[in-house]
């Protein structure tokens, strides 16, 4: 790897760290805000909710138009507004003003994660797309379980507002180093026609990743819960489990990269959902068996991310023209899916118990690997494809 591609590497994974942070870290903050406004935490919780659905139904249209526009412009003025909306998080005078913060700032980061995943794909060298694209995941996913840890820290010493400050800041000096690192990309005007005819096969494409956040987070959103009340875990063995949960995304995304480059796109990323499958049903099996549970969590989010990364680089490969905004809906799938895997993890909790949720999460796995093996026509221009 050349000096250069690290570079660009580098400031892709730390501005995809810091947008993983401002996502995982208002959780654990909740208690904290609920007390500050005199609220109760189901209210506050509205804040996840808010930045959850506007990051969605944004994301789309800021993929849509880096493609047709550039994507450095958009990703620095987003960070600009990343640092403003902090910045009003910290100093909100009000509940209604702090989910206002909260929708402005699922705005900024629609138009800063899945447009730093495209640009990657873009400057990637054909051969290495798999690996650099693994190795900008992992910085979001290292967030999970270092970056929440560093807030929840600082927290402790400074307040729940110095959260959003630190980060406005570091957004601030992000928005200069992203705008020097990203050559504009040139605007493709192909793609208000291309899209015209194949809308629907991307959402075809992205529908795998909805299901595959269903798999994963069906029992993830309700995994604090289910061993504390299932196994009867204690906080610090729960944190524990979530430790090895994170450290084995990370690992399966970076991992991923490289064998994606060797064996390919399309077959790691229909491999992987193989295995999940069969991961996800060892899980129900040795769900209530101690220290067992600890390896397959970790084996769970190893395989799991190592799909989910591989499966990028292959929308990558398939929709060179609209790289953009076919990362975009991505992004949107993979909300929606965390949305629709909450409620069905509420349904299957109600009737079932928090010990069918592995198995619950297998069924989503399989139909998600049912879509992902549907051949599909790659999209070929008048040229070759074009490594904007």
């Amino acid at each position: 790897m050349k000096g250069q591609g690290r570079v660009s590497l580098s400031i892709g994974w730390i501005t995809l760290f810091l947008m993983g942070t401002d996502l995982f870290v208002v959780s654990p903050l909740l208690p904290f805000i609920s007390q500050a406004y005199k609220i109760s935490s189901a209210m506050a919780g509205w804040m996840v909710t808010v930045f959850a659905i506007t990051y969605a139904f944004s994301a789309p249209f800021f993929g849509w138009l880096s493609d047709k526009k550039g994507r450095r412009s958009l990703i620095t003025l987003g960070l600009l507004l990343f640092a403003a909306s902090n910045i009003l998080t910290a100093c909100a005078p009000s509940f209604l003003w702090l989910i206002v913060s909260r929708i402005l700032a699922g705005f900024s980061v629609a138009s800063i994660t899945p447009l730093i995943y495209a640009i990657i794909g873009d400057i990637a060298p054909p051969s290495r797309r798999g690996t650099w694209l693994s190795i900008v995941v992992s910085g979001h996913l290292t967030a999970l379980w270092a970056g929440t840890p560093l807030g929840t820290l600082l927290e402790h010493f400074l307040g729940w507002r110095s959260v959003f400050i630190v980060m406005a800041t570091i957004g601030v000096i992000l928005m200069f180093v992203n705008f020097k690192a990203w050559k504009s990309v040139p605007s493709n005007e192909l793609t208000t026609n291309l899209l015209k005819g194949n809308l629907a096969r991307i959402l075809g494409s992205v529908s795998v990743t909805a299901i595959w956040a269903i798999s994963m987070y069906t029992l993830y959103i309700y995994l604090g819960a289910a061993l504390h009340f299932n196994n009867g875990f204690s906080s610090a063995e729960i944190a524990l489990a979530v430790t090895f949960y994170g450290i084995g995304a990370v690992l399966g995304s970076l991992s991923s990269g490289q064998l994606t480059d060797k064996f390919g796109e399309r077959k790691i990323s229909i491999n992987t959902l193989i295995v999940l499958i069969l991961i996800l049903l060892c899980l129900g099996v040795f769900f209530s068996s101690g220290d067992w549970l600890y390896f397959f969590m970790f084996i769970w989010a190893l395989v799991g991310y190592a799909g989910f990364t591989s499966y990028q680089a292959r929308l990558a490969v398939e929709y060179p023209l609209e790289r953009g905004i076919v990362m975009a809906w991505n992004n949107t799938a993979l909300y929606i899916g965390i949305t629709l895997g909450s409620i069905l993890g509420g349904y299957v909790i109600s009737n079932w118990g928090y010990s069918t949720l592995p198995y619950a999460c297998s069924i989503a796995a399989v139909l998600s690997f049912i879509i992902s093996t549907q051949k599909r026509q790659v999209l070929k221009g008048k040229s070759t494809i074009i490594n904007r």
